[in-house]
């Protein structure tokens, strides 16, 4: 049963379109994920299905009696006219469950006052029942944990709501939400002011939300573990692929070769009826042919222009199709029409970095022993022993003031270690990435700032902008205008210009729409030098990185593999626990580089099958957990029921071990 369907959805500026003719339908338990490129209109879309923005056409029905909750991307404006505490606006999640408390407590007083009928008893275990039910006596914990899990601590619930930074209202604002429970929700970018810890937190509750969810967000490593569908956005269409992110990814890569493929074969087809057509047009013979066929041929032209290409494999009949022709196209119009068909698979427009080495390092690029780093008076973490060799990709990650971006800035020599050595090996050129763009010149124009780091002509260098999207008079934009996406795509063009072969990355993927992180990662798993990479893009992180480093509680540890691989070894917090499993030792995910289809789709098929088998993995803890339960309440069928399931779970995850190997080999 749909929740929530909308019809033929449009919005318009004057006579700009920002979408029209969408169509679309949440089911009760739907777990979607919305993409799409920057600018398509996603937060837009959004704000029409929660009742927040008219269309300008279509309309949107929601199921009666169900609620709708939203956050949005940046909620700077939330809580602007309540000047409670933190705690206290969670409390209103439960103002039905205080108001049966308060009842209770009245109860209890005439109770306590020697009036103990046999009605007021009645009514007093009903009531208590029911608020037991409902979730009266644990509503306070719940509240606590799900502060926790967003990263608003203790120390922050008595903080007043006008008080909080804008990263702090969306959390408060995305735990209101997840009190409420409401039937839909639905989010605009949740983990942007989110550590990782309090991702996963979120992962893990969505997890097991019972309602339906739709989620806008540019992490993919999130959409992988929280959705069960992907709607893609265009302007003319949403398209649905059932799966996560990377099975998204399969299918869409399969839907473009079917497409383009459907094209070709479809345009050799018209190419040889206008070929007949031509022929045949002037013998008084076969004119009645050639006739017949141009009116088949104008009739498959009037659907490709209503429906597109892949409407001539559909099979439709042309009297179903509301479509109307009054003559045939002229001869020379046909022909001119069918050698202008031009295939479109609605791809978005995507960068085309490149990134290239002008030397090559020597083999050791890195090395730190008995090294601490911070500032004076204020050490952040110490490092036993550390090294890097030429070609190795790694991802240092911790939480947020932890000292990561310091550290770069030590190996960059803007600071000196506290203490020990951190040297760096010969023949290297740091490339480094900034994660705030500070070094970029306000005053400039895009085109200023790229001549300013390499001397170049004009018409030179607005060549050299177009694959970073910067085209026409987008190079004349100045650096103070720039959105954050473009900032960071301009600083990926000045980047690229170094030839470095040591590529020092703060947050690169940051602002990023899905189509440039895709872009941007296919550039870097090509790349031949070395990066260290520091980023809470954990989809980034887990195809990129063959080693781990960790700073927690002051000490700087070093994982081998890549994301996933880490996470299976360090259980995170809001992880279920894992003692009785018996878990799939993989090993490290062979380092695949190249930019070519196949290597492309190794790695997509090595990601679905590590999330196949951490599925399989969670199966065999939750029967072992169950079977375990069974043993102790002596139920010895049941035992014998669970104990076949695990037999079949784990000889299903041997099958996926087995198969991971090949792909990876």
């Amino acid at each position: 049963m749909s929740l929530l369907t909308a019809n033929n959805l449009g919005l318009s500026f004057g006579d700009f379109d920002l979408f029209k003719s969408l169509s679309l339908s949440i089911a009760n338990d739907s777990k979607i994920g919305l993409i799409g490129p920057n600018g398509i209109g996603k937060t837009s879309l959004l704000l029409i299905l929660a009742g927040l923005k008219p269309p300008t056409q279509g309309a949107v029905t929601m199921a009666r009696g169900r609620r709708l909750g939203y956050l949005r991307q940046e909620a700077v404006e939330a809580f602007a006219d309540r000047d409670q505490t933190v705690y206290n606006e969670m409390l209103t999640a439960f103002a039905d469950l205080q108001a049966q408390q308060a009842t209770l407590h009245a109860l209890e007083y005439e109770m306590a006052s020697g009036q103990a009928s046999d009605e007021l008893l009645e009514r007093y275990g009903r009531l208590q029942a029911a608020f037991d039910q409902a979730g009266g006596y644990t509503y306070d914990v719940r509240i606590q944990q799900t502060l926790e899990g967003l990263g608003l601590g203790k120390k922050d619930w008595d903080t007043p709501l006008n008080h909080l930074s804008g990263g702090q209202k969306t959390r408060a604002l995305l735990a209101r939400l997840l009190l409420e429970k409401p039937d839909l929700l639905m989010l605009d970018e949740p983990t942007n002011h989110l550590d990782i810890e309090a991702v996963e937190w979120l992962e893990h509750t969505l997890g097991e939300w019972e309602g339906a969810v739709l989620v806008v967000s540019h992490d993919r490593y999130f959409l992988d573990h929280t959705v069960h569908t992907i709607w893609e956005m265009s302007p003319t269409a949403i398209e649905t692929y059932p799966g996560n992110y990377t099975a998204y990814l399969l299918q869409r890569q399969e839907r473009w070769e079917y497409a383009e493929r459907v094209f070709e074969e479809e345009k050799a087809r018209l190419l040889k009826e206008v070929d007949y057509i031509q022929r045949n047009w002037v013998r008084a013979s076969t004119h009645a042919q050639a006739l017949g066929r141009l009116r088949r041929l104008t009739r498959d032209l009037a659907i490709v222009d209503a429906y597109g290409i892949q409407a001539l494999r559909n099979g439709g009949k042309w009297s179903e199709m509301d479509l109307h022709v009054e003559r045939p196209l002229d001869v020379i119009e046909a022909i001119r029409r069918v050698n202008a068909l031009s295939f479109n698979a609605h791809r978005p427009p995507r960068i085309r970095p490149r990134l290239q080495t002008d030397t090559t390092s020597g083999n050791l690029v890195l090395r730190a022993h008995h090294a601490s780093v911070g500032y004076p008076r204020h050490e952040l973490f110490t490092i036993q022993e550390l090294e890097l060799r030429r070609g190795q990709s790694v991802a240092l990650i911790g939480p947020n003031g932890s000292g990561k971006t310091t550290f770069l800035k030590v190996l960059l020599g803007q600071l000196a270690p506290l203490k020990g050595e951190v040297t760096l090996g010969a023949s290297l050129k740091l490339g480094y990435f900034a994660q705030a763009h500070d070094t970029l010149n306000p005053e400039h124009t895009v085109l200023e700032e790229l001549i300013s780091h390499q001397e170049m002509l004009p018409g030179k260098a607005r060549s050299y902008l177009a694959p970073y999207l910067f085209t026409g008079e987008d190079v004349f934009k100045p650096i103070s205008a720039l959105s954050g996406g473009e900032r960071a795509r301009l600083a990926l063009a000045i980047l690229a210009l170094d030839g470095a072969n040591f590529l020092l990355l703060d947050e690169p993927t940051n602002h990023l729409d899905i189509p440039a992180r895709e872009a941007l990662q296919e550039v870097l798993e090509a790349f031949s030098g070395t990066i260290l990479l520091v980023s809470h893009d954990r989809y980034l992180i887990d195809r990129l990185a063959s080693q781990i480093w960790e700073i927690r509680d002051g000490r700087l540890a070093v994982f081998q593999g890549n994301y996933r691989e880490y996470v299976l070894r360090n259980t995170s917090p809001a992880s279920k626990p894992q003692a009785e499993s018996r878990p799939a030792l993989l090993p490290s995910r062979p380092l695949l580089r190249g930019n070519d289809k196949e290597t492309r789709r190794r790695i997509q098929s090595l990601g679905m099958l590590e999330e196949r088998i951490r599925e399989q993995e969670n199966t065999i803890q939750r029967l072992s957990a169950e079977l375990q339960r069974a043993s102790e309440r002596h139920a010895y069928e049941r035992v014998g029921e669970l104990g076949w399931q695990i037999a079949s779970a784990q000889a299903a995850l041997d099958a996926l071990m087995v198969e991971w190997e090949k792909v990876a080999a």
